[in-house]
Parts: C-alpha cells; structure tokens; sequence
C-alpha cells in the first residue's frame, strides 16, 4: 500500500498538537511544589521580621527576605480546628463545618468529608499529597489525613501532645497519640519536632522529581513549652513565661530552617512555593504559664476576635517567581491561600462556593487592591457566640471576648466598634458615636450568618 504524504494543513495540525503535548508535558514537570508551614499558637509579632526584638528566627525571617511578608494578615478563627478547616477548604469555618474545635478522643469525627481539601484539589491534578505535623480535624479513618486527601501522613490527631511521649495530657484519660498513615505507631523518647523535619525530608525526597504538595503543620509553639536545652540556656536572662515561650520558638524555627535547608540540598527551592503563616493568635492558658508570646500593639490573644487573636504573621516565598523582601499591608486570610496556590500551580478551581480569593495581584504589587473588601468571623455557639466584621478599616465585634485582659469588657461594650485605620489598640468602643455605622455593619453580619447557615 502507498502511503500518501501528509497534506500541508494536516501536518501543521499534527505539528500543533505535537507542540501543544510537549508544552502539556513540560507544565506538568514545571509545575511549582507547594509546603504550608503552619504554626500553632504564634503570637502576632512573634519573629524577628516582624520587631519583635527579643527573639531569634532566623528561618522565618529568611523566607520574608525571599518572600513577601504581610502586615494585615488574618486567621478565619482564634481556635486551632476552624482555622485548620478554613485553610484546608478556602471556606469560612462555619460553611466549611467545622465552627468550633473537634474532639481530640479517638472516634470523633471533625471536618465533613464533602469538603474538597487543597490536598483533593492538588492531587486532582497530578501532585502528591503529604501532612506531616497537627492535624485537629477528625479522629476517624474518613476524616484523619489519609481519608481527606493525603497520600502520605504522620503526626498526631488531637489539639496537642507532649513533644517526648506524644502522649495527649489535657483531658482524661489520658491517651498516647502519634500515627503514620492511619496507623497508630510509638516513637518513645524521640523529639516530635525532630520526628517532623525527618518525615517532611523523607517526603521531598520520594517527591522531588514531581510536582508534590505538603501541609508541614508544626504543633509549636503551643504548650507544652518544651524548647531545646540549647534555647532554653539563649533566653535564660528573660523573665516567665517570655523566657520557655521564646525557647520554643526559637526551637521551632530551627526546625523550620532544617526542612528549608532540605529544600536547597535538593535544588528545589526556586521552584517551592513556601508559605508560613500561624494558626491564630498566642495563648494565656495556665496550660502555657499564662502567656508569653505578644500581640504588640494588638488587643486580644487566642480565643478572641480582638485583632491580637486573629491577626498573625504571614508569608509567601517563591524565589524568583514573586518579589522578593517586600511587605504587603493590604488585608489577607487564611481562606485566601486555596485560590492563590490553585493560581500559582494552574489548577483550575472547583465549582463551589469559596470565601477565599486569589492574593497574586496583591502579591506581585504593593499598589493591587486586597480582594476582601468584608470579612466575617464567628467563635462558638449557643445564643451569644462572638463574632466580628471587617469593613475598610472599620470593625465590629459582637459579644467580645478580651483574653489579654488589658481592659474590662463592660455592659455597654456587647457591640464594640472600632477603625483600625486610626487605632490599632482596640482600646476605645466607638459605637456610641457612629450608631449608623454600627447598624450597618450588625446587617451585614446578619445577612452572612444566614447565608453561610443554609
């Protein structure tokens, strides 16, 4: 049989697509990888880039020097399991249901599994999917690590453990808490920080020739405090509970520096996407010595709606590809880095509701517009749970709840008023002076709380 040379059209054709699978192919292999480092129980101001003058963090301030670093930057909740939830889904946490922190007992269940997780949108499209730390969100097969997206996972389920036993303390019984994919396994003696650069190295390395995705949720600096003898003798001269909080995060971002440092062995760094940011704001537990860490300037600590409770510290590194040693003071939330790693990694988004919105504009200038011109928060239940709005520079909190005690919260303070583009300290309610904007702001809350309780 004679084979007929290909007419000029249909060669081009074939020429195209050849060229349009190549370029498919090399995408794929070009595709950025993608590390959430999430801290637990960091203070607003707590690293060296961001003043805090009495402490070391030479690997978070690394990653803003090759990043960009943001200065209004808020967690969805002030509670460990909302917040986690928020980050997971790009949803608000009551749309993503998980309004309130999940039991740390083995057999409870947390975030629903209708929920399409970052790690089920990432590994959609190709990437290995690895969590490696807390996890907070569900302590039953289907809603652990591995039934929610991950390939691979090893940590712990509940709120926190004692870093040497890995054993849960906080509430009988007490119960020893560590698993590797979704097996419960024991580790006695060894540093769960140590334990987690292991896993996070040993995850790069079986992923380093494709796309691969990894959720690095650090359990510190939430109590126990248990820094290294090495910090625990750096800060010796500071006063309690300063002193074991700074030990600990110092201990932390050594650890954070060794898995960056894994990242550069490899050549992999220019094309990481790193992003760090911490749970919610720092803890005055009696669990944590009453407190330790600091908001700054900020009202509030976890537990509250005040900025010191939700705003945190915050950045995106990708060497490169982004600038570099900036700082963005336009709003941003922990719901916002779903959209913005499914548009840096070109994952189209799934056709659902989100509350997150892609920061890359904001990102790449300083001039972009935040896309949050509003945003809601709402922590616990029952009748009078609290709750906040965002508007420009004005917000409003209902219910408050000032968990630094560094002022009363008084019978007329229930609706409590403030405009952050004057006054960072949230001292002063202005409600009483600005019953419009406090009327305004209230609908706005009410018209949310029923549109994300359908």
């Amino acid at each position: 049989m004679q084979i007929r040379p290909l007419r000029p059209l249909a060669a081009c054709l074939l020429s195209l697509s050849s060229l349009w699978l190549t370029a498919v192919t090399a995408y794929a292999i070009d595709r950025p990888n993608v590390i959430i480092v999430y801290t637990d129980d960091q203070g607003s101001v707590d690293a060296n880039c961001y003043g805090a003058k009495d402490l070391i963090t030479p690997a978070i301030d690394s990653l803003a020097s090759r990043g960009v670093r943001f200065t209004q930057f808020y967690a969805a909740a002030p509670v460990c399991s909302p917040s986690r939830a928020a980050l997971m889904t790009g949803r608000v946490p009551q749309r993503a249901g998980v309004p309130g922190n999940v039991s740390s007992r083995p057999g409870n269940s947390g975030m629903p599994t209708e929920q399409l997780t970052i790690a089920e949108l990432l590994k959609g499209a190709g990437y290995a999917t690895g969590h490696v730390g807390k996890w907070h969100l569900g302590y039953t097969p289907e809603t652990m690590p591995n039934g929610q997206g991950y390939d691979f996972s090893f940590g712990h389920m509940g709120g926190c453990i004692d870093n040497w036993s890995h054993f849960f303390y906080w509430n009988g019984p007490n119960r020893h808490d560590l698993w590797l994919n979704g097996d419960h396994i024991w580790r006695d003696g060894e540093f769960f920080p140590d334990q987690m650069v292991e896993h996070g190295h040993a995850f790069i390395e079986a992923h380093k020739d494709k796309p691969f995705f990894m959720y690095w949720a650090i359990n510190l600096p939430h109590y126990p405090l248990q820094g290294t003898d090495k910090w625990r003798k750096k800060y010796e001269h500071l006063p309690a509970p300063r002193r074991m909080y700074n030990a600990f995060v110092s201990t932390m971002d050594e650890s954070i520096g060794r898995l960056l440092a894994k990242l550069d062995e490899e050549n992999l760094r220019d094309n990481t996407i790193v992003i760090f940011q911490s749970d919610h704001g720092h803890s005055h537990e009696e669990r944590t010595f009453g407190g330790g860490g600091s908001a700054g300037p900020y009202r509030g600590a976890k537990f509250s709606l005040f900025e010191g409770g939700i705003r945190v510290p915050a950045i995106i590194s990708w060497p490169g590809h982004i600038p570099e040693g900036e700082v963005r003071h336009q709003m941003g939330t922990a719901c916002d880095w779903y959209p913005t790693v499914a548009h840096f990694c070109g994952v189209e988004l799934p056709e659902r509701k989100l509350d997150g919105k892609s920061l890359a504009e904001v990102i790449a200038s300083d001039d972009a517009t935040s896309p949050h011109q509003v945003f809601h928060w709402q922590s616990g239940g029952g009748r009078t749970p609290q709750w906040a709005v965002r508007d420009g520079d004005w917000k409003l909190i209902g219910n408050p709840r000032d968990t630094s005690n560094k002022a009363p919260i008084g019978k007329n303070d229930q609706l409590f008023l403030v405009n952050l583009g004057e006054d960072v300290s949230e001292m002063k309610n202005l409600a009483g002076a600005n019953a419009g904007v406090v009327e305004r702001l209230k609908k706005l809350h009410e018209d949310w709380s029923a549109e994300v309780s359908k």
